[in-house]
C-alpha cells in the first residue's frame, strides 16, 4: 500500500509539474519567448557611429591631452601592462603615418607628419572579425556595434588577425593583477580571451554617451547615429570633409576623422 501511494504521489507530481510547463511552452512553440525589459532611457540608434575632429584634439596646449584614454580604460577595467607586446589597448594613439598608411603623398601636409591621433575599434558595418569568429564570440548588434562575449571566446585569436586596425587586444596574463582601482560595475576578463571597444555599450543601455566622449573637454569626440539626420554626427558629416582609415579594404569603418 505504502508503495502504491509514493507511485501514486510521483505520478501526481509529474502531471501538476507537465500541466505547469504546457502553457510555457506552447508560448515559446508559438515564438512569444519571454523578453527582457529595456530601460526607457537607454539610448536607441540604427547604426551607431563616432566622429573625431583632431583640429580640436590639436589645439593648443591640448596635445597630447588623455582624458579620453584614461576614462575609458578605467571605466571597463583595462589593465595597464607595460610591455607592447603584451599590452591591452581599447582606446590610443597612433602618428598620422600609421593611421592612414597610402593616404599621404610626397606634398602632404607637413603639420600631419607624426601627430598623434586617436583610433579605436572601428564598429565596422562589414567586418571582417565577424566573418572568422569560429564561436560567435565576435558579433554584431542591430545597432552596429560590434561586441565580444568574453565567454564565447575561446582565444584562438582569428579576430585579430582579421581586423586590419589592430583594434584587438589578447589577454596573455591575468589582467587583474595589472587593475590599480577595479570598477566592481563592469566585468573583468580572464587570461586568454581577447578584448576590445565596445562603445560603451554598458553605458547607452542607461542613456550614457561613451566614457571617452563624457571625458572630453574640447569636443573633440562626437557620438551619435549617423542615420539621424538630426543627429550630431550627422550635422558633422554633412558639413565637413572627414576621412576614415582603410577604406579600401571594403571594412565600411563608423568611426570618421575631421583633419
Amino acid at each position: 500500500m505504502e508503495k502504491s501511494k509514493r507511485d501514486f504521489l510521483k505520478v501526481s507530481g509529474l502531471c501538476a509539474l507537465g500541466l505547469g510547463v504546457l502553457p510555457l511552452a506552447k508560448g515559446i512553440a508559438a515564438g512569444n519567448a519571454p523578453q527582457v525589459m529595456q530601460n526607457p532611457e537607454a539610448l536607441k540608434g540604427q547604426q551607431w557611429a563616432m566622429v573625431v575632429d583632431m583640429k580640436k584634439c590639436w589645439e593648443k596646449g591640448k596635445e597630447g591631452c588623455k582624458d579620453c584614454l584614461d576614462a575609458c580604460h578605467k571605466v571597463h577595467n583595462v589593465p595597464t601592462i607595460e610591455d607592447p607586446q603584451e599590452e591591452i589597448k581599447w582606446i590610443w594613439t597612433e602618428h598620422y603615418e600609421n593611421t592612414f598608411p597610402g593616404l599621404g603623398n610626397p606634398y602632404t601636409n607637413e603639420k600631419l607628419k607624426g601627430k598623434p591621433f586617436i583610433v579605436l575599434c572601428n564598429h565596422c558595418s562589414n567586418p571582417p572579425c565577424v566573418r572568422v569568429c569560429p564561436t560567435q564570440a565576435t558579433f554584431k548588434r542591430a545597432d552596429g556595434i560590434t561586441m565580444m562575449d568574453y565567454h564565447r571566446c575561446i582565444g584562438c585569436r582569428f579576430c585579430m588577425a582579421g581586423c586590419p586596425f589592430g583594434a584587438r587586444s589578447f589577454n596573455f596574463r591575468e589582467p587583474r593583477e595589472y587593475i590599480k582601482d577595479l570598477n566592481y560595475k563592469y566585468p573583468g576578463r580572464e587570461r586568454g580571451v581577447v578584448e576590445k571597444c565596445s562603445f560603451c555599450d554598458e553605458r547607452l543601455a542607461v542613456g550614457q554617451l561613451p566614457a571617452c566622449v563624457e571625458s572630453c573637454k574640447v569636443g573633440a569626440l562626437v557620438f551619435g547615429d549617423q542615420t539621424d539626420p538630426k543627429s550630431p554626427v550627422r550635422k558633422l558629416l554633412d558639413t565637413n570633409f572627414t576621412i576614415r582609415r582603410k577604406t579600401e579594404l571594403g571594412t565600411e569603418p563608423n568611426v570618421y576623422y575631421i583633419i
